[in-house]
């Protein structure tokens, strides 16, 4: 298929659009930032770059993984992610459906499930969080605008019967967290695979079994994040001592932490079951924590990447961001 991929430029694009060509996908890539796997500079958000991509490249699918995200709402006003999150995605939507197509893929984010009493952790256990979460309170203009995107894929695809399938990713991004302090940033991370992340490989691989099944399912929403270890029974536990619960689990944990100088997590506030990918999509990610450990135990490289210097192409393309919400 001839594959528009918006976002080409970004970390999720950068390791998409090759796994895309590897599959024999004539990939053109979309992005605010120049990037080896960027064909066209423009932004999402103008209707007229959007017509001219499909029509030049005779786009026959879209995977939309082009966003303002959370880290940007320092760098630029509300405006700008309704105009890129919300008024973008309607662009693609409406081109695809005029354009003839069967099937539409765009990434979401867990993030928007997370209200502020959820952030702040509350409860007196772990939620647990699938895809029948509700209701839906996001925090931030981040969060919002990508509900709203999904709505309005929800709804595209009640009108035209085109196959569409949201992606909700958990974290897979390379930096340093902009909200946390300690633990340093590879042992959060190593942590995070419990419940709340999965690679970047793995969420493009993700969005590869969305794109093959999407006209198959008609619509759907899934969480794309490593499978978590643990139950819903394990809920009180895990906000009251998460480190016990770990052990349970992993015995050997404990020592292999130690050994380079880590810590387990005391608490975990919430935890994302991403089961429902698995039963509909067939796809589960390869790299969990189990994964982290066996690292650990052989002295291998990490299963995940870090890199703190990782500059958005958001941040690339300021200019051309901004000049869609003047």
């Amino acid at each position: 298929m001839r594959v528009l991929l918006t976002g080409s430029t970004g970390w999720l694009g950068r390791h998409l659009a090759p796994r895309l060509a590897a599959l024999g996908h004539e990939v053109t890539g979309l992005d605010v930032a120049p990037g080896p796997h960027t064909q066209v500079i423009g932004s999402v958000a103008s209707r007229t770059t959007v017509d001219r991509v499909f029509a030049d490249h005779s786009i026959e699918s879209v995977i939309h993984a082009g966003a303002l995200h959370k880290p940007d709402i320092s760098r630029f006003p509300a405006q700008a992610f309704i105009d890129t999150n919300v008024t973008g995605t309607l662009n693609l939507l409406e081109a695809a459906v005029a354009a003839g197509h069967d099937r539409f893929v765009m990434t979401s984010t867990t993030s928007l499930m997370i209200s502020q009493a959820i952030r702040d952790e509350v409860s007196d256990h772990a939620i647990w969080l699938d895809e029948a979460h509700a209701p839906l309170q996001p925090r931030n203009i981040y969060g919002v605008t990508k509900l709203a995107a999904e709505n309005l894929c929800r709804q595209m695809q009640g009108e035209t019967g085109m196959g569409v399938i949201v992606l909700r990713t958990s974290r897979f991004f390379p930096e340093d967290d902009d909200t946390h302090a300690p633990p340093p940033a590879d042992n959060l991370k190593a942590n995070e695979f419990l419940h709340r992340r999965l690679t970047v490989e793995d969420a493009a691989d993700a969005h590869i079994a969305a794109l093959e099944k999407a006209p198959e399912i008609g619509f759907g929403v899934y969480i794309a994040s490593a499978p978590t270890p643990f139950q819903r029974s394990d809920c009180a536990g895990l906000k009251r001592d998460a480190a016990a619960v770990i052990r349970h689990y992993f015995p050997e944990a404990d020592a292999l932490y130690a050994a380079r100088g880590w810590i387990l997590p005391d608490t975990i506030g919430r935890v994302y079951d991403a089961s429902r990918t698995e039963q509909d999509l067939g796809f589960r990610p390869a790299t969990d924590f189990g994964s982290v450990l066996s690292a650990l135990k052989t002295g291998a490289p990490l299963p995940f990447q870090h890199d703190s210097g990782y500059v958005s192409p958001s941040t690339l393309g300021a200019a051309l961001v901004s000049e869609d919400c003047a």
